[in-house]
């Protein structure tokens, strides 16, 4: 009966004269389900967003912002990127920092100005920000004091925040003071299909690929995400939606503690920049400050990776007051979603099944659904369509068969930057092959495995192909192989199994990987091992069989 309400509820949304409703348009040629109304691009998202007025924004240790300040700081930037810096529509903006209320400010400006942004993993080495930065043709760069520091200065680099200024960096606080008070947005021109954003995310060859998400692609999240809000707002409100955008309501508050530069973390942005949403977040994680925000802001809902909320749900009272705790990143253990209901609170656990390439979740999982089926990934959201294929032939599975999850929809995004060999192996027809293995069931969404080498280590997708590079580069090393492993907080943990030429210290081989890589890629188990690694007649390494090795001797 919960389920058929949801539908009702549903389709009285996106159905015909519904407030966000939905009808077949040819998007690139391909007939997808689009929404008719609604904000078209990011632009119209941070116009929307002025009329928030003095409402909170931002919330940032000592720092707060209003919608009216935000969108004060949006327009001149936008106006200045345009004039003073001389860009034009199309050309790429880099971000490459933690997650200061700052990359807010930019974020919105280059979607204001017509510009694609380019957010930049804050946690990859030089030699990684340099190649996101070359591969993406970035025209300027805004970096936080720990990156200006390691960009070359071939680009001109704002540094924001930090008390030394990099060598050759313009101070964002003299790039601020600069901008008039009463600016206001520039007269450009923006289509929904134009590009609006390049996120890079890594592949089985160890070259990160930048996924080129449209403006459509971002406003069909953002709506999904405002009406599945709905659609659980109304099942908590007796079967009725409560009024929509009352300005007397109190405000919703979300600790964010996703990345920015994440899909996931865009996401909680542009819905909190379009809904009214006061933004708290921090500079490292620390639940008992995480705790005392929640608190001292009345903030409403929590989201993040699973190990995140896992640490955020053992603080007790914070979270009681909590309406909702959204997770996703990474596979979300059945126990962690039991423990959130089991606060006693009517707090609703909620997470989103999606990829860089899907513009974040392309399934959701909410609420007394989740409650009852846990172990799903959910249903999929307005607009997109799912296929289970046999991943050697391509052909479609029935219900309950294990195959490669394919989505096509206005989410998905068109390819990748500069790829075009990537984006024939991985989008056919407007359908995106995820490389995960799952089944339907009922409508239901299950992933059970994924094709590619790829582990997921508290959110980070850590790719062995890339990890295995490294470690080649070692003189001592003749074969390696890197698998994940569980662990019962990231989710999983990376482990390598290595042939020796001479001896050397696992330690050093983990300090070669580090110099090379992001910390969260470094192995957290080498695992020396004497005899060749098994191998198929056609020489790949059997995986399988070295995770049942290293699982079953405790490493």
């Amino acid at each position: 009966m919960a389920q058929d309400e949801r539908e009702r509820l549903l389709a009285e949304l996106i159905g015909p004269g519904g407030d966000f409703e939905i009808a077949t348009r040819e998007v690139g040629g391909i007939p997808m389900r689009v929404y008719t109304g609604g904000p078209a691009t990011l632009r119209d998202v941070v116009l929307f967003s002025s009329g928030h007025g003095e409402r909170d924004f931002l919330v940032y240790e000592d720092f707060r912002c209003s919608f009216a300040e935000h969108f004060r700081l949006v327009a001149g930037l936008a106006r200045c990127l345009r004039e003073e810096y001389g860009l034009a529509t199309g050309d790429r903006v880099a971000i490459a920092m933690r997650n200061f209320p700052e990359w807010s400010v930019i974020f919105w400006a280059i979607q204001a100005a017509g510009l694609i942004a380019v957010p930049l993993n804050a946690w990859w080495t030089d030699a990684e920000l340099r190649y996101g930065l070359t591969d993406s043709g970035a025209a300027v760069v805004f970096a936080d004091a720990e990156r200006a520091a390691l960009i070359d200065r071939g680009i001109p680099v704002v540094q924001v925040r930090g008390e030394a200024l990099a060598l050759g960096a313009r101070a964002w606080s003299e790039l601020v003071a600069s901008l008039p008070a009463d600016a206001e947005l520039p007269d450009v021109t923006i289509g929904p299909d134009d590009d609006a954003t390049i996120m890079y995310t890594s592949g089985t060859t160890g070259r990160p690929k930048g996924a080129v998400g449209t403006h459509r692609n971002h406003c069909t999240n953002v709506l999904n995400t405002v009406v599945g809000r709905r659609v659980q707002a109304a099942l908590a409100n007796g079967g009725v939606f409560p009024p929509l955008g009352d300005p007397d309501a109190p405000q919703p508050g979300v600790l964010l503690t996703f990345p920015l530069f994440h899909i996931a973390g865009l996401t909680s942005l542009c819905f909190a920049t379009l809904a009214g949403v006061k933004l708290a977040t921090m500079y490292r994680w620390d639940r008992e400050a995480a705790a005392r925000l929640i608190l001292d802001e009345g903030l409403t809902t929590a989201a993040g990776v699973p190990t995140v909320m896992r640490d955020l749900v053992e603080q007790g009272e914070a979270v009681r007051q909590l309406e909702g705790v959204n997770m996703g990143g990474a596979p979300i253990p059945p126990d962690l979603v039991h423990r959130i209901d089991g606060l006693g609170t009517g707090v609703a656990p909620a997470s989103g099944y999606g990829l860089t390439e899907t513009t974040s979740a392309v399934t959701t999982n909410a609420g007394v659904d989740y409650l009852e089926r846990a172990d799903s990934v959910g249903r999929c959201v307005p607009g997109a369509d799912l296929r289970v294929v046999d991943p050697a032939t391509g052909d479609d599975l029935p219900d309950g068969e294990i195959g490669e999850l394919c989505f096509r929809g206005p989410n998905v995004v068109r390819g990748y930057w500069n790829n075009p060999q990537a984006t024939a192996e991985s989008f056919t027809d407007g359908w995106f092959r995820t490389g995960d293995l799952g089944y339907v069931e009922d409508g239901w969404v299950h992933v059970v495995d994924r094709l590619k080498d790829v582990v997921i280590r508290g959110g980070e997708n850590v790719y062995c192909a890339e990890v295995e590079a490294a470690l080649f580069e070692h003189p001592a090393v003749l074969d390696c192989a890197v698998v994940g492993l569980p662990h019962p907080k990231l989710g999983e943990e990376v482990a390598a199994v290595v042939n020796l030429r001479t001896e050397v210290d696992t330690a050093e081989l983990q300090a070669h990987v580090a110099a090379r890589l992001a910390a969260f890629k470094v192995p957290a188990h080498v695992v020396v091992r004497p005899d060749p690694l098994p191998r198929t007649p056609t020489g790949k390494v059997l995986k399988r069989q070295l995770r049942e090795h290293l699982g079953a001797h405790g490493s």
